[in-house]
């Protein structure tokens, strides 16, 4: 008997009324006892070479419509399973080649480098040819990246290569691989000389060098330019960026105190009205965070604090008309109980894993918060992976 396929699970593949899972099928397509599939409404066909070999994406099959109803589901049906049920609005979806920020691996292979994401389910790495998530600005450095790692890179080893897009260019960050020789060197400083990337650094095992950078790189947050450390943290395209900051000062708005809870390179401290104190544990985004908002005149301090083995207590919290929380993917247990247990009116939660948040919302919502709303955001085209923002009020 032939099934269709109803929804898409967390993971991407397709999910039929009776539970079964099948690899690659959209909302709406058909599924046939022999394996075959007939195409549903919710089916395109993927515009990359690469699909489905390539892990960048596992949903190109999907239109735009699937794709945003995939995002919708996996927030409503996280919460679902905590008991929670809210206004989950209309996804917000970056547009194909948009990502600013991307890891890539290298190796050798064929007797030449491989560069690109590593295929689904695996570490063999898909040299990439074309891609439709990347900035060309990104993907233009792989073919001189690939030359440039064919006289460095050992063949037992795999490097990771890392693309930010900052506003002096492309800042490369290279790790995995040694500048073993002069030649090497040589070949790091023809690279920056000939393709101009905003920084070039080399990550030998003991953290990143600087290899070549004319002027300090920064990337510009609320209109303020930040100093970029290598390898931090940035949202990764403008356009979730900006869906993300819109959601937070909409949930916080009007508050004249505000923390900023994991605070990185201030995306939301330094877009916020009033007073603002920015907490986060990684040094060297505190240091270029306090230098931008000096240099910006801005209303801020920031504290150098990890909100894991110590979160802001009740007592504290009670300065602030609002909090934002950003927590990496495993959300943000011990920081939400003591908000649970204070009285802070209203708290913005920003989360790139809709298991962790609802987790935690269980716990805002058991202390008495409600949650107003969520903004799913799709900012990794293509992806399983989902982001929101969400709108926490007490009482």
């Amino acid at each position: 008997m032939s099934e269709a396929i109803v929804r898409i699970a967390g993971r991407g593949d397709g999910v039929t009324a009776s539970g079964r899972h099948i690899a690659l099928a959209a909302p709406g397509d058909t599924v046939f006892p022999d394996g075959t599939i007939e195409a549903g409404p919710g089916r395109q066909v993927p515009p990359c070479r690469h699909f489905p070999q390539c892990g960048g994406c596992r949903l190109q099959h999907l239109t735009e419509v699937a794709f945003a109803d995939y995002c919708e589901s996996r927030v409503a049906g996280a919460l679902a399973q905590h008991g929670i049920a809210t206004e989950v609005r209309p996804a917000l979806l970056s547009p194909p080649r948009s990502r600013r920020r991307a890891t890539l691996h290298a190796v050798r292979s064929g007797g030449g480098i491989a560069i690109g994401f590593h295929e689904a389910g695996s570490k063999r790495v898909v040299d990439m040819r074309e891609c439709h998530i990347l900035l060309p600005e990104l993907f233009a450095l792989v073919a001189p990246l690939r030359r440039l790692l064919g006289g460095m890179l050992d063949a037992r080893r795999i490097a990771t290569v890392q693309l930010t897009l900052a506003d002096q260019g492309i800042d490369v960050g290279l790790a995995g691989v040694e500048a073993n020789g002069l030649a090497a060197v040589e070949a790091l400083t023809d690279f920056g000389t000939a393709h101009r990337p905003a920084r070039l650094t080399l990550d030998e095992g003991l953290g990143a060098e600087t290899r070549y950078e004319p002027q300090p790189v920064t990337v510009m947050l609320a209109g303020t330019p930040v100093a970029l450390p290598p390898g931090a943290f940035l949202q990764a395209t403008r356009e979730g960026e900006a869906a993300l900051v819109a959601a937070v000062r909409e949930a916080v708005a009007p508050a004249r105190r505000v923390a900023d809870l994991f605070a990185g390179l201030g995306t939301f401290a330094l877009a916020l009205e009033g007073e603002v104190l920015a907490v986060e544990a990684a040094r060297d985004a505190v240091l270029a965070l306090k230098g931008a908002a000096t240099r910006g005149g801005k209303r801020m301090s920031v504290a150098h604090r990890d909100l894991y083995r110590n979160p802001l207590q009740p007592d504290e919290l009670a300065a602030f008309d609002a909090v934002v929380l950003d927590p990496p993917r495993a959300g943000a247990a011990e920081q939400v109980a003591a908000l649970a247990q204070s009285t802070v009116p209203d708290i913005a939660y920003v989360s790139c894993n809709p298991a962790t948040f609802a987790r935690d919302a269980e716990t805002l919502v058991a202390g008495g918060y409600r949650l107003d709303w969520v903004q799913p955001v799709g900012q990794f085209r293509w992806s399983t992976h989902v982001e929101l923002a969400a709108a926490f009020r007490r009482g």
